[in-house]
């Protein structure tokens, strides 16, 4: 009863992919305010997969209100510099002393005007667990009028952040996102983690929001 489940069926050739691919995602809702997203793929030729939600969130609750004043933390050391067109170089680069540097938690709009706005690939701090695959941490955004939290967990080894920058004027940086992802650009960057799904493999991400609020 709390949960929907979508499918899709892309067929061999579309959009230029490789093999029939069979995507099932599962969005549910619990009684701890936690909305997880599975994901699930199959495909029968090898061809590049890496899904995620590109849901905006603004947790004051008023959407003619920006989220420059909602406090972000990302748990990332490290990024994916890009070139002109956002497209990954193929480097990685260290957060600290830049406008990037999400490890403790600041305002959104402290330093956005600096970038014109984020669209940045943070690749998530894993050093502490097991498995490339455990479900971790990854940002916490508390907006202070509200007192709202959302805390974001993945099996992903990346999280796009954006601030709606690149929407028409009038809704820049009224919402913002935090896609839970593989690197941009993986299949032509050898040292980046892969994304090639083989037939007889699985693809399998979990995602978790969690709301909760900070009296």
């Amino acid at each position: 009863d709390n949960s929907l489940v979508a499918t899709y069926f892309s067929r061999d050739g579309e959009e230029g992919f490789p093999g029939n691919l069979q995507v099932t995602v599962i969005y549910t809702l619990n009684e701890e305010n936690a909305l997880t997203i599975n994901y699930t793929a199959s495909t029968d030729k090898p061809t590049p997969v890496n899904l995620t939600s590109h849901g905006y969130f603004n947790l004051s609750g008023n959407m003619d209100t920006p989220i420059i004043d909602h406090e972000l933390k990302i748990a990332a050391d490290t990024y994916t510099p890009v070139n002109a067109g956002l497209i990954p170089t193929g480097s990685i680069a260290t957060v600290n002393n830049s406008p990037l540097d999400f490890t403790i938690a600041k305002k959104i709009g402290k330093d956005i005007a600096v970038l014109n706005g984020y669209d940045h690939n943070f690749i998530i701090n894993r050093k502490h667990h097991q498995s490339e695959n455990d479900l971790v941490e990854t940002a916490v955004v508390f907006e202070p009028t509200t007192g709202r939290v959302m805390e974001m967990f993945t099996t992903e080894p990346a999280v796009q952040f954006y601030s709606g920058n690149l929407q028409p004027a009038k809704g820049q940086q009224y919402g913002f996102c935090l896609e839970a992802q593989h690197y941009p650009d993986s299949p032509n960057n050898s040292s980046f983690p892969n994304t090639i799904l083989q037939p007889g493999e699985v693809y399998q991400q979990t995602t978790i929001y969690k709301f909760s609020i900070k009296l």
